[in-house]
């Protein structure tokens, strides 16, 4: 189990007194996402309940038991990347290069205005990997190339992709990905708010994965939780009586994470802070141990200095399983109380992005706190009797909302939760 423990006062780089660490404040969003490509038009899209789940597109599944994904839509990497990084990259670095040039535009920052080390890039890696590895066996068995391992395969291919943002946008300070599965996009913001503290300035973090490939539908397959449904509307539907799987997605979102007086100094637009993580880590299965996503929740509010009282809503993780489905429900009870909180799951219409599900959520939660309205979650319906929570499900809910709490799961036991509130 690992947590960030509650804020204590730290010294800040400058400073004769240490005083207390202002929480982080995010200044840009940048989005790829099956229903929208680039922040508003996803945002909109969210709003209006339109799902970006069809058939898949990126390669004949036609075979296979799933049939349906999230795509991003019309993403054509020539109009939006120079033309010398497309034999350097795959899909999924082109989706998170895309979405950092949004994030800094967003976020009014030119990098090449920036002093030396003071800004990094920090996401979150996961099954991503899996075309890049398909790639490296075709060249293999095509051209008799060099063997590559599938282990050698991913773990460069993560670090290239961070790297290549990094290396485009001229960010040299601190860098790093974290691979925790749906839970890395929260873990890659956590990780981006302890370097702020540290003193450096900005950090472009969050995530973006993909793996809508042969070999990666061959291993989500293997591992038994997705959805056989053909009719898209039917195929996600987590907390309901009829969840039976997931469906996969590809996008994310990468967010400019900034210290707070270096924001406010410039004039930066603020969507919020990050005032709050934590993560824990499930006991192994048979263990007869409880799953630890109520604690993560309770840890994150106690670093942010705040109570389950103060949050207005919550993003789930919202696996689409029965079972995951009620332990969630019962975390999420446990904490507030029965029906007591409202409770989305916008993934609904993106389907679970791995490492970008998470930060996409972060990135829907904030433009919930700005806009005062809480996405609904499509499709689902009316949560199962053993899912106690108030599940938004109508168009969408007028706040006021100042507080948001996001939770993320990933395969193997690992929990994350963030809290975000608005900007004062």
């Amino acid at each position: 189990m690992s947590t960030e423990t509650a804020a204590r006062p730290r010294p800040r780089p400058g400073a004769g007194q240490p005083g207390p660490a202002a929480a982080p404040v995010v200044t840009g969003i940048g989005v790829t996402a099956p229903n929208g490509l680039g922040t508003e038009a996803w945002w909109a899209a969210v709003l209006r309940g339109e799902s970006g789940i069809r058939p898949v597109g990126r390669f004949d599944a036609a075979q296979y038991p799933a049939r349906l994904s999230g795509e991003v839509p019309g993403f054509d990497a020539a109009a939006h990347l120079p033309g010398r990084l497309l034999p350097q990259t795959d899909h999924m670095t082109r989706l998170a290069l895309t979405a950092a040039d949004e994030a800094l535009a967003d976020a009014g920052v030119d990098p090449a205005a920036l002093p030396d080390y003071c800004a990094g890039v920090v996401t979150a890696g996961s099954a991503g990997g899996y075309e890049f590895g398909q790639k490296e066996l075709q060249a293999l068995w095509s051209k008799g190339g060099q063997y590559v391992s599938a282990y050698q395969s991913f773990a460069w291919f993560y670090a290239v992709n961070s790297g290549q943002i990094s290396i485009k946008n001229g960010l040299r300070g601190p860098s790093g990905v974290l691979v925790t599965e749906q839970a890395g996009g929260l873990d890659a913001v956590a990780q981006a708010r302890r370097q702020i503290r540290k003193g450096v300035r900005l950090v472009v973090t969050g995530g973006v994965d993909s793996s809508i490939c042969p070999w990666g539908w061959a291993a989500h397959l293997a591992g038994g939780e997705l959805s056989t449904a053909e009719d898209p509307a039917r195929a996600f539907l987590p907390f309901s009586a009829d969840a039976d799987g997931h469906v996969v997605g590809e996008g994310g979102a990468l967010l400019v994470l900034e210290d707070a007086a270096a924001a406010r100094a410039r004039g930066a637009g603020i969507y919020g802070s990050v005032a709050g993580y934590a993560a824990t880590f499930d006991p192994p299965p048979g263990s007869g141990g409880a799953p630890r996503l109520r604690t993560a929740a309770e840890l994150a509010l106690g670093d942010a200095g705040l109570t389950p009282a103060d949050v207005d809503v919550v993003f789930a993780d919202a696996a689409g399983r029965r079972s995951a489905d009620r332990e969630e429900a019962e975390a999420i009870a446990g904490l507030f109380g029965r029906y007591a909180v409202p409770v989305t799951a916008p993934k609904t219409m993106t389907g679970r992005l791995a490492a970008g599900g998470a930060s996409l959520d972060l990135a829907a939660a904030l433009l919930s706190l700005r806009d005062q309205v809480v996405p609904p979650t499509v499709n689902s319906g009316a949560p199962a009797a053993d899912c106690p929570i108030d599940l938004v499900t109508e168009a969408r809910r007028p706040g006021p909302l100042r507080t948001a709490l996001v939770l993320a799961r990933g395969r193997g036991g690992f929990n994350a939760a963030v809290v975000v509130r608005a900007a004062a």
